[in-house]
C-alpha cells in the first residue's frame, strides 16, 4: 500500500511519468519507478563512498596516503553486484515487454494511417472509417483569440473505443514517417509507409485521452493531435451503428442530383478542414511550396485537369493525392468550391458521379 502511495505521489510530479489508464501503462510506470529507486540507491552508495574516500584519505598534515594494490574481494563484488542488479531489472522489464508486444486475441482491430497532417482510422470488418483532423480554430493558432485548455489537442472526429475491450492497432502511413503516441495507454508506434506495426490496448475506464504525432513529419507536424474517446460498451455499440448508417448514407449521396450551391457549401467545409493549412483561407497559398488557388490556372482551367491533380496529387511536390482520402461527394464538392471561390467564379461544377467514374476507371 505504501508503494502505491509513493508511485501516485511521484506520478503527480509534472517532471515524472503518469500511471496511465491501462494495465500495461501501470506496469510501465511501476517498472520506471523501481528502476528509478535502484538508480537512487546506486547513486547514494557510489557518491557516499566517493565523498567518504575524499574525506578519509584527504591530504593533510600528519596523514599518510594508503598504499595498496589489487583486492580480489572488492573486484569480485563490483563485478557480481552490478550483474545481479541488471538481472533483477531485466526480469520485470522482459515480462512487461512481452506483454506489450502480445497483440493476439483482440476484440477489435483498427487500422491507423498517418497522413500529412491528419490521422485516418478504419475499423476493420465494420465498414467504418474516417479522418481525424485538428479542430483548434485558426484564430487561436494565429493569436487572434485566447487559447483554450486543449489548444492543438482537439480534433473534429476522435477515435472511439469500447471500455474493457482488447483493441489491436495496425499502424502505417501513406506519405512520410509519423508516430502514433498515446501516453495514457503506454502506446507509441512509428507509422512507416509500406510497413505495418502492431500495438494494442485495453482501457480500464471511460474518458477522453489525448496524444500527438511524435515523429517530425513536415510543416504541420505539431498540428496532428490524437484524441481517443473511450465509452461504455452500450454507448460504443450505439456510436458504431450510427457511423455505419452514415457510411451507407454517404454512398447514397453519390447518386444524388446536386446543385452548384449545395456542392459549394459542402466544399467550403471540406476545404477548410483538408486544404486550408497549405493553400490558406483565402486561397492565397504559401508560394512557392504551396501555390495560390485564387486565379490559378488549375482552379480556372479545364475541369478534368483540376480533378486530376486533386485526385492524384503532384509528384515531387507537397501536393498529396486525395483520391483515396476523400469520398466521391467531398472530392466533387471541394473541386467545385475552389472553382467558384475567391473570385474564380467559373460557374461550372463537378458531380460525385464524375468522380465515381474516375475511381472505377482507376480500379480497372
Amino acid at each position: 500500500m505504501l508503494w502505491l502511495t509513493v508511485c501516485q505521489a511521484h506520478g503527480a510530479w509534472t517532471v515524472n511519468m503518469a500511471p496511465g489508464a491501462t494495465e500495461v501503462s501501470h506496469k510501465v510506470f511501476d517498472l520506471h519507478m523501481i528502476i528509478f529507486w535502484i538508480c537512487v540507491v546506486i547513486g547514494v552508495v557510489v557518491f557516499g563512498a566517493m565523498f567518504w574516500s575524499m574525506y578519509r584519505h584527504r591530504r593533510a598534515p600528519g596523514r599518510q596516503a594508503a598504499h595498496f594494490h589489487e583486492n580480489t574481494t572488492v573486484e569480485i563484488l563490483w563485478t557480481v553486484v552490478p550483474l545481479l542488479i541488471l538481472v533483477a531489472m531485466a526480469i520485470p522489464a522482459t515480462r512487461t515487454l512481452l506483454e506489450i508486444y502480445d497483440s493476439s486475441e483482440s476484440d477489435l482491430d483498427i487500422q491507423v494511417t498517418g497522413y500529412q497532417w491528419k490521422w485516418h482510422y478504419k475499423y476493420l470488418g465494420q465498414d467504418v472509417e474516417f479522418f481525424s483532423n485538428l479542430a483548434t480554430p485558426a484564430e487561436q493558432i494565429n493569436n487572434q483569440a485566447p487559447k483554450d485548455e486543449h489548444y492543438l489537442l482537439e480534433v473534429d472526429k476522435p477515435l472511439v473505443l469500447p471500455v474493457g475491450a482488447k483493441i489491436r492497432f495496425l499502424v502505417t502511413a501513406a506519405d512520410v514517417i509519423h508516430s502514433w503516441w498515446m501516453p495514457a495507454f503506454a502506446v507509441k508506434r512509428d507509422a512507416i509507409p509500406g510497413f505495418v506495426n502492431e500495438a494494442w490496448t485495453r482501457v480500464e475506464k471511460p474518458g477522453i485521452y489525448r496524444g500527438q504525432c511524435t515523429e517530425l513529419c513536415g510543416k504541420d507536424h505539431g498540428f496532428m493531435p490524437i484524441v481517443v474517446d473511450v465509452r461504455s460498451r452500450s454507448d460504443f455499440d450505439t456510436w458504431l451503428a450510427e457511423r455505419k448508417a452514415e457510411s451507407a448514407q454517404l454512398k447514397e449521396l453519390t447518386s444524388k442530383e446536386w446543385t452548384l450551391q449545395e456542392l459549394v457549401e459542402r466544399g467550403d467545409k471540406v476545404y477548410h478542414t483538408t486544404c486550408v493549412a497549405c493553400h490558406q483561407a483565402e486561397g492565397q497559398g504559401l508560394p512557392p511550396m504551396f501555390p495560390a488557388l485564387k486565379g490559378s490556372k488549375i482552379a480556372t482551367g479545364p475541369l478534368k485537369d483540376h480533378l486530376n491533380i486533386v485526385f492524384h496529387g503532384k509528384p515531387g511536390t507537397a501536393m498529396a493525392a486525395f483520391g483515396k482520402q476523400l469520398s466521391e461527394v467531398d472530392l466533387a464538392a471541394v473541386v467545385t468550391y475552389e472553382r467558384n471561390a475567391w473570385g474564380n467564379n467559373k460557374g461550372d461544377m463537378l458531380t460525385p458521379k464524375d468522380v465515381l467514374e474516375l475511381k472505377q476507371a482507376e480500379a480497372r
